[in-house]
């Protein structure tokens, strides 16, 4: 316990506040169990030791991670019963995914323990949501994704704009700010900028985040065997060189020698690990009701590192568009064009894109890249990375 506090105390100093996240203020934190999910890297665990160093007592409060030795001769609960004699109110617990058995224990903490505020973060693998579904009753879940040009303009650049809902944005109500170039950045943005860490190693550190989410999480969690994961490899680089393209699953099965139904499989997995999107043609989340139309990269930043050093710039801006707007809104393909939000659809494209694709859309806009302010029904694309 002396080095688990000793680890936390360490970890407090250096973490820094000046910047949080947007989902800092929408958590309920006064919940008896509350769970922080998302894919690897997009600052997770920074923002719960943000909130321990802004708004909890130090003596009453304990951080751990989940794969700690501690826990080769101790289990979770063991720490909470620990921890609660002491006078401890306050748990938090790292990557959860990475103890086995953790949904049963966190259970029991909650039966337990009533004095106790639990927190966890944990990977968005299909083993999280099973688990989280187990607790339903007792645990407020949160998906947490990576940075908005908003966010990645204040943490990197020290410019701070304020958030935008969609019907703001279309009415044309985004206020530039006097001497802000909207596109100074934007270009950086979509090559390095979705992740909240910057470095000389920047990709070498990207490329080991997507292996430890397929090598470690999907495959230790979701039981996969390692020819399986091998499969699902493969299949993110035929994603990374094609995408978006509509899915002929029958296809790619016969490349990888897989069957129709499991490289659906495959491809949800993938996208709840964080490393693809897929654009349906209605709505109802993971697996929804919704048939898949495009596959996509899950954002701009991994297309930089994982896909074609020629890809087309087109890509690069439907795959914005739709990563920042899938945060706040639900899209979905549209039958004339490239996306459908609440009724509206949208185009994306050059600052050379014309009406045509949208003359017989009911509400139609044009989202233009290369273009600073709008105009009509003509929407610059960097202010659709100011919902979030």
């Amino acid at each position: 316990m002396e080095r688990l506090q000793a680890t936390f105390d360490k970890l407090l100093r250096e973490t820094s506040y000046t910047f949080h996240r947007y989902m800092y203020d929408r958590i309920n934190w006064n919940a008896r169990i509350v769970g922080l999910l998302g894919p690897r890297g997009v600052g997770k665990t920074t923002m719960m030791l943000q909130y321990i160093k802004e708004n909890l007592p130090r003596k009453e409060t304990l951080y751990v991670v989940a794969e700690d030795l501690y826990f080769s001769s101790h289990t979770l609960l063991d720490l909470a019963d620990a921890f609660a004699r002491t006078g401890g109110k306050y748990l938090v617990i790292d990557e959860i995914h990475k103890y086995k058995g953790w949904s049963r224990e966190l259970k029991l903490i909650y039966d337990y323990h009533s004095e106790l505020h639990v927190f966890f973060t944990g990977s968005s693998v299909l083993d999280i949501y099973k688990g989280v579904s187990d607790l339903s009753r007792r645990v407020l879940a949160y998906e947490m994704q990576g940075l908005s040009y908003r966010e990645y303009l204040s943490l990197f650049h020290q410019i701070d704009l304020p958030t935008y809902n969609l019907q703001q944005i279309i009415n044309q109500e985004v206020v530039v700010p006097r001497g802000f170039l909207p596109l100074q950045y934007f270009a950086d943005y979509l090559k390095r900028g979705y992740y909240p860490f910057r470095d000389d190693n920047f990709e070498t550190y990207l490329m080991n985040v997507v292996n430890a989410t397929l090598e470690v999480d999907l495959a230790q969690y979701a039981d996969l065997t390692p020819a399986t994961i091998r499969k699902l490899k493969r299949l993110l680089i035929i994603i990374a060189q094609a995408a978006p393209f509509k899915p002929n699953f029958t296809q790619i099965g016969g490349q990888l020698e897989v069957s129709r139904n499991n490289i659906a499989n495959l491809c949800v997995w993938l996208e709840k690990a964080g490393l693809i999107g897929q654009l349906r043609d209605s709505t109802g989340g993971l697996q929804g009701l919704g048939k898949v139309d495009k596959v996509y990269l899950d954002n701009s930043t991994l297309i930089y590192i994982l896909g074609n050093k020629n890809t087309e710039i087109g890509t690069i801006r439907e795959t914005f568009f739709y990563n920042q707007m899938r945060v706040t809104t639900d899209i979905i393909s549209s039958h004339i064009s490239d996306f459908e939000i609440d009724g509206m659809t949208f185009e994306v494209g050059g600052k050379k894109k014309k009406q045509k694709q949208i003359q017989n859309a009911a509400k139609g806009y044009i989202v233009k890249d290369d273009i600073e302010t709008g105009y009509g029904n003509i929407i610059p694309l960097w202010q659709f990375g100011l919902t979030y």
